[in-house]
């Protein structure tokens, strides 16, 4: 989950867009970047796989549109069916087609056809998203009964120690998904989004 995005053309960094990770097709950013594929992605990590069914009642949405995303995302490869886990060959069930949907790596997308366009949107999707989800948690902290958390803070540390850190924060994150996607405990659970973000202050 973690994007490791740096400045400096290290090779060890650039091995997510040579292995063909998400954001190496100009066309699959423009994809994801649609707020209710994205969500769905979102969804998926954190349940496992899902039918149309289940992806409508997560959204509120009706189950035809949620049919549509689901064909859309599958189109570019980012979801797949999982037959392994349906009740029988009429039954479509979806999971992710790779666990690094989420690690995007944009830096050299500009220069392909249509990839200046495509990080276009990505970004006025991802500023806008960032914007709202502030929002969002503040509001939610201020209702009785919701249970939401706001983190800040600063530290200081070498370049080496800001990916050790975004290394344990993102190991943390998988520990909760594992242990909360295959829980058979019944307990009621929602969907929480997780947003964290590791940059210097004052980097040219």
């Amino acid at each position: 989950m973690t994007d490791f995005a740096d400045q400096t053309n290290d090779p060890a960094t650039d091995s997510a867009t040579d292995s063909g990770a998400v954001g190496a097709d100009p066309r699959v950013l423009r994809a994801i970047a649609h707020p209710v594929r994205n969500r769905i992605i979102g969804e998926m990590e954190a349940a496992g796989p899902m039918r149309a069914a289940d992806v409508a009642a997560a959204l509120g949405i009706p189950a035809n549109q949620a049919s549509f995303h689901l064909r859309q995302l599958a189109k570019y490869g980012l979801v797949e069916e999982a037959p392994e886990v349906a009740r029988d060959g009429r039954d479509r069930v979806w999971r992710l087609a790779s666990d690094d949907l989420l690690r995007l790596d944009i830096s050299h997308l500009e220069e392909a056809p249509g990839g200046r366009a495509a990080v276009n949107v990505w970004r006025r999707h991802a500023s806008a998203r960032a914007h709202e989800l502030v929002d969002r948690a503040y509001e939610l902290r201020r209702r009785e009964g919701t249970s939401s958390a706001i983190l800040e803070g600063t530290v200081r540390l070498t370049r080496e120690e800001s990916h050790e850190l975004a290394t344990a924060m993102d190991e943390l994150l998988e520990g909760w998904v594992a242990r909360t996607r295959d829980a058979t405990d019944d307990a009621p659970r929602e969907t929480y989004h997780l947003f964290a973000l590791l940059q210097p202050y004052d980097a040219d």
